[in-house]
């Protein structure tokens, strides 16, 4: 661990990448207590330009609620979908690769099926319907995106448990007697985790990216400020006021920029071959 974390330390891009997703987080937690002011109340006149009114820094938008307001609500909506979602997608994900991976035969051809089904059908368009189908909300959104972001973490585990299941320490682990369940948790899942982790890292971003493109849309939560809905909202007035959509915008995009340094750094800390060549 202690190795790792230097390793990480050296990647300047992940070390920067993961100091702004902390100010995001922190952001997400804190902001609401240290700026009560609500997201959707009318605050001042419309379209106030950014900086005019240290009261609303960001300005208003075409309705007269303060932008950095949804800003900082927004990030809190972001945050929970991206790591919720992604925490149901590796939770289904790594039990289907784990089973398909360490069992084989029919089992395995079986959930291949089924996860190659669900990848035949574009990411976006299966949570479109899956929101559209279903009532929007926090709870659908998602539920849409862990639905369709748990096949390429199946296909991964799948492929590390069935590397590793041919190791001698997982032999020697079943000649001992051990039961399966005892050898996929303590033998192979562990020595599995660190690709696990490394996609997960990309996954949220993945997700942060998805639940804007479904409120953009107008299929997210409609009783949540979101940084999606928030352009969504400004696209008709992008001429007049473009900074209501470029504040939100830079959110979205400097957030998964973290995200991905992040994961980077975990894929070069945990991968000998990338920490050999960085020495």
């Amino acid at each position: 661990m202690k190795s790792l974390s230097k390793h990480y330390l050296r990647n300047y891009g992940a070390v920067a990448g993961l100091a702004f997703f902390a100010l995001v987080a922190l952001v997400a937690l804190l902001g609401p207590l240290l700026y009560s002011q609500s997201p959707w109340m009318i605050v001042a006149r419309p379209m106030l330009l950014p900086f005019t009114d240290m009261a609303h820094p960001l300005g208003t938008d075409m309705l007269g609620r303060d932008v950095l307001a949804g800003l900082i609500y927004g990030a809190r909506v972001s945050l929970t979908v991206g790591l919720v979602a992604t925490g149901v997608a590796l939770s289904v994900g790594v039990l289907v690769g784990a089973v398909a991976g360490y069992a084989g035969g029919l089992i395995d051809d079986a959930l291949m099926a089924v996860t190659e089904f669900f990848q035949t059908i574009p990411q976006l368009v299966m949570a479109v319907l899956v929101v559209a189908i279903l009532n929007p909300s926090l709870y659908s959104v998602v539920g849409a995106i862990a639905l369709v972001s748990w096949p390429p973490v199946a296909r991964l585990v799948r492929g590390e448990f069935m590397s590793l299941r041919e190791r001698e320490f997982v032999q020697a682990a079943v000649v001992i007697g051990q039961r399966p369940s005892r050898i996929v948790l303590t033998q192979i899942l562990p020595n599995a985790m660190s690709s696990i982790i490394v996609m997960g890292s990309f996954m949220v971003a993945t997700a942060i990216l998805t639940e804007a493109a479904l409120s953009f849309l107008g299929l997210g939560d409609r009783n949540q400020m979101s940084w999606g809905f928030m352009i969504g909202a400004a696209r008709s007035v992008i001429r007049q006021s473009w900074w209501l959509s470029i504040a939100p915008g830079v959110a979205i995009l400097m957030t998964v920029l973290a995200i991905n340094l992040i994961g980077e750094g975990l894929n070069d800390a945990f991968n000998p071959h990338l920490r050999r060549r960085g020495e």
